[in-house]
């Protein structure tokens, strides 16, 4: 598959993941509604490991990839399931814009790369004025808004931290096979966790949709995609698809789930994605200027 299709499809999985988590727990918990659709997910890879004669291997590198793309794996989306009970669907998105930024932290720290120029400490600290103006917003709902913001925030940086040591693995492994020998190690544990909290009597149309919508394309297709893009791209350009995702994730939130989104909300997304950009791209502005004005002749 082309390397700017996969990217694409990741960029519209994203876009729809946030709004299908909500509807996943609606009556039936997040903790079950994020199990059945790993289970169901996993199911379906190893499926498609079969049809597709690939290999599964299991040792001691593959075990390690496995665990490194796992256990974070549990935790970011135990995180983001349990947020999604108090913040619109659309919030979820805005604040894994974030991404980037914390995954640019981690490979500085672990993989020793390019340190910040003061183009990514401008980026850095418009995205985290926009970060405090959600973060105001929350403080003024009734709920614990405010408490699911800082979860989100928590798990869009352990989803950064397990993309970069991950990176750092370098595995050899088919992304198909990544993604199922993760969730061979992720699954177990939120079916524990699921059963600790209970059962649902039963499962509404609407979050059985939801669900399996998130088992197929957000498990089996988005994240053999996601490590496909992982192997072939650096850490931060995979990143950069949460840079699109949270205007429409919004505009769907909005559309399909009647969230309201205040002016503030507005103002916080837009200055993470304006210090998202200038982070990733600002030293690109000095050459495109000389660029320019050789062009023009402008003195």
């Amino acid at each position: 598959m082309p390397i700017a299709s996969a990217y694409l499809a990741v960029i519209l999985i994203w876009s729809t993941t946030p709004l299908a988590i909500q509807w996943s727990g609606t009556q039936v918990g997040p903790a079950f509604g994020l199990a059945l659709r790993m289970v169901i997910g996993l199911s379906l890879l190893l499926l498609v490991l079969r049809l597709l004669c690939l290999e599964l291997p299991f040792n001691k590198t593959a075990r390690r990839v496995y665990l490194t793309g796992g256990l974070p794996l549990f935790i970011a989306m135990s995180s983001v399931y349990w947020s999604a009970q108090f913040i619109p669907s659309g919030w979820i998105s805005v604040i894994f814009g974030l991404t980037p930024l914390f995954t640019s932290v981690f490979a500085r720290l672990i993989l020793g790369e390019q340190s910040f120029a003061a183009a990514k400490s401008i980026g850095m600290m418009l995205a985290m004025l926009g970060l405090v103006a959600v973060f105001f917003e929350s403080l003024s709902l009734a709920n614990l808004a405010w408490a699911g913001l800082l979860g989100v925030c928590f798990s869009s940086m352990t989803h950064s931290l397990g993309a970069v040591l991950l990176k750092r693995l370098k595995p050899s492994i088919h992304p198909i096979s990544v993604t199922a020998g993760s969730l061979l190690v992720a699954t177990p544990l939120f079916v524990i966790n699921s059963l600790l909290q209970g059962l649902p009597a039963e499962i509404p149309d609407q979050a059985l949709a939801a669900i399996v919508y998130l088992a197929i394309m957000g498990s089996a297709i988005g994240f053999p995609l996601y490590y496909f893009c992982l192997d072939r791209l650096k850490a931060e350009q995979v990143a950069l698809i949460t840079l699109v995702t949270p205007v429409i994730a919004l505009i769907l939130g909005a559309a399909f789930n009647a969230e309201t989104i205040s002016m503030q909300v507005w103002t916080g997304s837009l200055l993470i994605m304006l210090g998202l950009s200038i982070f990733e791209y600002g030293r690109l502005l000095p050459l495109a200027w000389h660029h320019l004005r050789d062009k023009t002749g402008a003195p």
